[in-house]
């Protein structure tokens, strides 16, 4: 499998962040308001608050997304994980979650949670392969998500 370049967030690359994310979102459900924020905003919505916004360049072209968004100095979400359609299949959302990992670790992180929802399967699986496991979901964190699952780093994580 081919290597995707990962970059951290640039304001040129705000709109890929928007476009990726909005593709995915829209052929399952529909766009919510932290949604539009989020994707309209990374800069003010996620990196002022100590998240980031990484990107995956394959074939001289980004292709990837996945933002952290902070929660507290330990703990960040992984949040708006899209890859285009083009590049599914290429191993390039492995490759972001491990950079968003290690970012993660990084920055002094013990976990990394994220919320997804049951009828995205092929985003389950990867998430699992990762090394994610899944935990008890509280209520009305965000409406369509059903699933709730945790990545706890162990004393001896050196990175991927």
């Amino acid at each position: 499998m081919e290597k995707a370049k990962i970059h951290l967030y640039t304001p040129q690359l705000a709109c890929y962040f928007l476009s990726i994310n909005q593709a995915w979102i829209e052929m399952y459900f529909t766009m919510e308001a932290f949604d539009i924020a989020q994707l309209q905003k990374p800069q003010e919505t996620i990196r002022d608050h100590g998240g980031e916004v990484l990107f995956a360049e394959w074939d001289k072209e980004i292709v990837g997304t996945v933002a952290l968004k902070k929660i507290n100095e330990a703990q960040y979400e992984l949040i708006k994980m899209g890859v285009s359609p083009k590049a599914q299949g290429k191993n390039i959302g492995f490759q972001l979650g491990e950079a968003a990992l290690n970012w993660a670790k990084g920055q002094g992180a013990t976990k990394v949670i994220l919320y997804s929802n049951s009828l995205l399967a092929p985003a389950i699986a990867l998430y699992r392969k990762m090394g994610f496991k899944e935990i008890p979901m509280e209520c009305g964190t965000y409406e369509r998500c059903d699933i709730k699952m945790e990545y706890i780093f162990s004393s001896d994580f050196q990175g991927f």
